[in-house]
């Protein structure tokens, strides 16, 4: 392992978040509040970030395994770090819930332990949801695009970062990719801020609530979330963005490009789409007796279904007094989540779908034993490598999950908060069913259970395995 690499690597990322409270800092001081929690906190990375940068000079080698530790190493660190505005503000109880709160926003997981948001400083409000946007498309991603400056490879860190079981640069240059990755992001958030300002959300509002969207967070600066403004208009807005939010940004390039055609016949976006409009149909049948229209119900199923598949958590209305059916929908599609390359989280529509190929394949096998069954996907043929990896990743996504919920169960809450508390938090969802529910929060739990769904957060983000390397022994070895 080369240490020094990861090291000046950690620091430059460190620096990158320094810079990137410049604006929550300005946003502080343009509202007259105290900026003196992002100053302690800039200076602090600063110098750490210098230090590691010019510091450790040594041999530039940096191969998967330094991706991996590397990218583990860094979302832990930017959540130590980005806790401290937080801290130093004085209105948290403890750094553990600075912890959780950088991390759920880093991870664009959007739970909470705040009780009380617009009782908060709009500077930290700020800070809050920008971390969002920062973490949607991930942070690394931003540094591989500065990383020549280091003389650094980037490629094993977006190997290692970048979500879904099929990772792929859209140029040949790992850096170029990025910028592309963060110029049609930064347009997306744009034209959102710009459709909330014209139908009447304040720009600081539309700012917020389009971090939210643009990373699949879901933080508001409203109590009541979305369900605030209670504007079917904001409604529509954002389920629209959640879903643009929740596709593979690879398809966007072919669009931009002129492959209309090769994007639309993505079997990853066929399947997303599928699942959204079933379970809006299903979901909005279920609910109808709750609301006064039919316009109404489809409205807020539409919203829902979008806010939980996107991984992005907004709410509008109270879904823990919805029928079983819906819940139960909700739950599911915590579980599959978006799609892979997008800015939410979940298992990814790619392997749920591969996952269903491979079972109707193994169905036939039985029924055919001498056919040839291939598992394709978009056409082509998925190496037997792709298929165990996937199988690989699911089967350990479920085992940290109910390990995760073995230690959070001591704090004894029910089996429908405990479960779904690590559901939304591995599958970077945010809100769960009972007590976290959208109206609930995560306020209750003992530091223990916050510490270990804040790396469920983080597994969740980074697809388990940049983490498992982290704590590897093996990693930790020179050699």
């Amino acid at each position: 392992m080369n240490f020094k690499t990861v090291f000046r690597v950690a620091g430059f990322t460190l620096l990158v978040e320094a810079a990137a409270m410049l604006l929550p800092m300005a946003v502080a001081l343009y509202y007259g509040e105290d900026p003196s929690p992002f100053l302690k906190t800039i200076a602090i990375m600063v110098v750490l970030g210098l230090l590691s940068v010019f510091g450790l000079r040594g041999q530039r080698k940096f191969f998967a395994r330094e991706g991996f530790f590397s990218v583990g190493l860094i979302w832990v660190l930017s959540g130590v770090f980005g806790a401290l505005p937080f801290w130093f503000s004085g209105q948290f109880g403890s750094y553990v819930d600075c912890f959780f709160e950088t991390i759920s926003g880093f991870t664009t997981t959007g739970s909470s332990i705040l009780t009380a948001i617009e009782g908060l400083p709009l500077g930290l409000l700020f800070w809050r949801s920008f971390t969002h946007w920062l973490g949607g498309m991930g942070v690394l991603i931003l540094t591989t695009a500065l990383l020549p400056f280091l003389g650094i490879n980037s490629t094993h860190l977006i190997r290692a970062e970048s979500p879904g079981p099929v990772k792929s640069k859209l140029v040949p240059r790992a850096s170029q990719s990025s910028k592309i990755l963060y110029a049609i992001y930064l347009g997306l958030t744009i034209i959102q801020v710009a459709c909330l300002r014209i139908a009447g959300m304040p720009l600081y509002d539309s700012l917020i609530h389009s971090f939210g969207t643009a990373g699949t967070g879901g933080f508001s600066n409203r109590n009541l979330s979305v369900g605030a403004y209670g504007n079917p208009t904001f409604e529509i807005i954002i389920t629209i963005f959640m879903l643009l939010f929740s596709l593979n940004f690879a398809l966007y390039f072919l669009v931009l490009t002129g492959k209309v055609k090769q994007a639309l016949k993505s079997d990853e976006l066929r399947f997303f789409l599928g699942v959204t409009a079933l379970a809006t149909i299903i979901m909005s049948v279920n609910i109808a007796s709750s609301f006064s229209t039919y316009a109404d119900a489809i409205r807020a199923a539409a919203f829902q279904v979008a806010s939980v598949i996107s991984t992005t958590g907004f709410s509008t209305t109270d879904f823990n007094l919805w029928p079983e059916l819906s819940r139960m929908l909700l739950v599911i599609l915590m579980f599959i989540g978006a799609c892979a390359g997008s800015t939410g989280g979940g298992m990814k529509c790619s392997r749920i779908l591969v996952i269903l190929r491979t079972i109707a394949a193994q169905v036939r096998s039985i029924i055919h034993p001498r056919s040839v069954t291939v598992v394709k996907l978009d056409g082509a043929p998925l190496s037997d490598s792709t298929i165990r990896t996937i199988y690989t990743y699911s089967a350990t996504y479920i085992i940290i999950m109910f390990a995760s919920a073995l230690v959070v169960g001591l704090d004894n809450f029910s089996f429908g908060t405990t479960l779904t508390a690590v559901i939304t938090c591995i599958s970077n969802v945010g809100p769960g069913l009972e007590a976290v529910g959208p109206m609930g929060n995560f306020a209750a739990f003992s530091p223990l259970s916050k510490v270990v769904l804040s790396f469920c957060m983080i597994i969740g983000r980074l697809e388990i395995f940049p983490i498992l390397v982290l704590f590897s022994r093996s990693a930790w070895k020179r050699h």
